[in-house]
């Protein structure tokens, strides 16, 4: 069974990334793959300062571990200044090749104001930088402030369905990617 680990990088209590973590989880989940969320809003992780270890930090173990036993990640971010935010950058960061190398991995920025690029380009540079493997598709939010409903749900159905794709490419091209059958 493909594992799928997503991870959020805004530390809001509403946070739209995590609306759209959520959703595009959920979708996965449907497709018959495992999937877990590590909420950095629950989590004690540190600033990387380039150390192989955290001992006073059992979280970095945690989220290391988990990412080394996952098969691919779903990476939600904010876009902040026209880049990813510093909450995703820093948790990548704790990691190393270890946990990161050969992973497939979907990506999705929400954004404030218009739909661009700049956070998912961003976040592929990372992935190919670690040896990963980043699907083509790839689902920006934009004006999330209007883009969720009062359920959570998104208000566009082709953006709904931009996430179906996602989340159909990103299981079926984990298990290509990965030697993983039915």
């Amino acid at each position: 069974m493909v594992k799928i680990v997503g991870m959020a990088g805004s530390l809001r209590q509403d946070s739209h990334s995590h609306q759209a973590l959520r959703l595009a989880a959920d979708r996965v989940s449907a497709l018959g793959a495992e999937m877990e969320i590590l909420d950095f809003r629950e989590m004690n992780l540190p600033f990387c300062d380039g150390s192989k270890a955290y001992p006073d930090y059992p979280d970095v173990r945690r989220l290391q571990d988990t990412v080394a036993a996952a098969d691919g990640l779903i990476l939600a971010t904010p876009e902040y200044h026209g880049s990813v935010s510093g909450v995703i950058k820093n948790a990548l960061d704790l990691m190393s090749f270890d946990q990161l190398s050969d992973k497939v991995t979907g990506c999705i920025s929400v954004l404030g104001g218009q739909s661009n690029s700049n956070a998912l380009n961003d976040l592929r540079l990372i992935m190919r930088w670690v040896h990963g493997f980043v699907i083509p598709e790839q689902v920006a939010i934009a004006q999330a402030w209007n883009a969720f409903d009062e359920d959570g749900n998104l208000r566009d159905p082709k953006l709904g369905e931009r996430l179906d794709k996602f989340a159909y490419s990103l299981v079926e091209n984990t298990k290509k990617l990965r030697g993983l059958a039915d």
